[in-house]
């Protein structure tokens, strides 16, 4: 064998090993240049299979008919540009007329297998404009965030989406948002994320953790508020919409509703107020609402009552007043009682993990996107983190968050536990940060054995 054979056949070799040990790195140096030639060369015999083509026009064909010139052929979406990306490319393509964006999207699995990569999604960009973001690989098979992330107040990254793109949770966007998940589903790292991003920022954390806290308390140096059992949570969501009424007042008292005020200047809500005037936005973050909601005697059912209705409060009035709720649970339906659906329908937000039952999955996404039902009840067990997240606009995707370990949660906290502001109306609820005691053992020690002396 030449000197240049075993040169090929070791450059072949590690090809093959980069694509199967390190995907992102064989896609930046091979893989995004073969992908970019397979699909510029298969693009028009593509689109033709794929019925994403339309025929010439009349003036074409007149054209062509009094030039004795052969028919033209049918034409495919322009190609307005190609952009390589870290994961994949993005095609940019600009629709003939008489062609749908819904045409492009309905073909997406098509375009998949006929580009060969590894998926394929869809948008519209704006009339006759739609871009194809294809990815190379499978992003969500290990997850690593960007280097670059566009981070802004009350707007952040959370997760990964199968097309490559960062996921941001954005508060004054989407004020509120429900996530669910079973067990070991991934749900307790997507919260983790939450709270070590919303960390950095000027938010007071507010948490009810009926688990006794096991989840939350340990990140109680960055928390205002903490509450680990339904009587006290009870106090704590009628404390909170005290706060928002106080809130309320301020911004009636600084509303400038005069004549030479401009209406963009008009206070609304707290963003529209001073710098030096604006109350400190405040993110609820409640794990398993479904200990809320739940009873056993006529005493549980009054404090529940209590609970659902300031809840309901909450989502109705407080994005005004910059009150966001986060809302988790393994289980989401209509026999948690009264006023669960009306909960629901204020929650814009939707992030369903791997879910036990499709029941759950339908209260997530079946009055906003039917069709990411069947993609949250196929969620397989072996990969914990991968969820399906939607809005009230009807678009979903597939994401998943980068692993963030309790240890480095802690840690983060505890870095900007000086951030933490203090609220008077939530003063009883402020977790005691005393020094740790070691625990008394569960059960006695075991005596050692003793050995008796032989009795003759």
């Amino acid at each position: 064998m030449t000197g240049f054979a075993v040169a090929l056949l070791l450059v072949v070799a590690s090809v093959v090993i980069l694509r199967w040990r390190r995907p992102a790195w064989y896609w930046m140096t091979f893989g995004v240049t073969f992908a970019a030639l397979r699909v510029l060369v298969r693009y028009g015999s593509v689109m033709d299979a794929c019925g994403l083509t339309v025929p010439p026009s009349r003036w074409r064909l007149t054209f062509a008919r009094m030039t004795n010139r052969a028919v033209p052929d049918s034409r495919a979406p322009r190609i307005m540009r190609i952009r390589p990306t870290r994961t994949g490319l993005v095609l940019r393509l600009k629709l003939r007329p008489g062609q749908d964006a819904f045409d492009v999207a309905a073909s997406t699995d098509r375009l998949r297998h006929s580009f060969a990569m590894y998926g394929v999604t869809s948008r519209e960009l704006r009339s006759g404009v739609v871009e194809l973001r294809m990815t190379g690989y499978d992003v969500l098979k290990r997850v690593q965030m960007p280097a670059k992330i566009d981070r802004a107040p009350m707007r952040i990254p959370v997760a990964l989406r199968e097309d490559g793109a960062v996921h941001y949770r954005d508060y004054r966007t989407v004020p509120h948002s429900l996530t669910l998940g079973a067990t070991e589903s991934g749900k307790s790292v997507h919260q983790r994320n939450l709270i070590a991003e919303l960390a950095a920022q000027d938010v007071a954390l507010v948490g009810i953790d009926c688990k006794q806290g096991v989840e939350l308390f340990p990140l109680a140096r960055r928390f205002s508020a903490l509450a680990d059992n339904p009587d006290t949570a009870a106090d704590l969501l009628d404390a909170l919409v005290g706060y928002m009424a106080d809130v309320y007042q301020v911004i009636r008292a600084q509303q400038r509703i005069t004549a030479d005020i401009p209406d963009a200047e008009i206070a609304a809500d707290i963003w529209d107020l001073p710098d030096g005037l604006r109350p400190v936005p405040v993110v609820v973050l409640i794990d398993e609402v479904a200990e809320l909601a739940l009873f056993a005697n006529t005493a549980e059912k009054k404090r529940r009552e209590r609970i659902i209705t300031a809840l309901v409060r909450l989502v109705q009035l407080g994005r005004a007043a910059g009150i966001y709720l986060e809302i988790c649970g393994q289980r989401f339906g209509y026999e948690l009682g009264d006023g669960i659906t009306m909960l629901r329908a204020q929650l814009t937000g939707r992030t369903a993990h791997r879910v036990n039952d499709e029941g759950s999955a339908k209260m997530a996404f079946g009055d906003i996107a039917p069709d990411a039902v069947l993609a949250a009840i196929q969620i397989p067990t072996e990969t914990p983190g991968v969820a399906i997240a939607g809005d009230s606009t009807g678009r979903w995707a597939r994401i998943r968050a980068p692993h963030t370990s309790l240890r480095k949660a802690v840690n983060i906290c505890n870095r900007y536990a000086d951030r933490t502001p203090d609220l008077r109306e939530l003063a009883p609820f402020r977790p005691a940060l005393a020094s740790p005691v070691p625990s008394k053992p569960l059960h006695a020690p075991v005596p050692a054995a003793v050995e008796l002396p032989d009795v003759a």
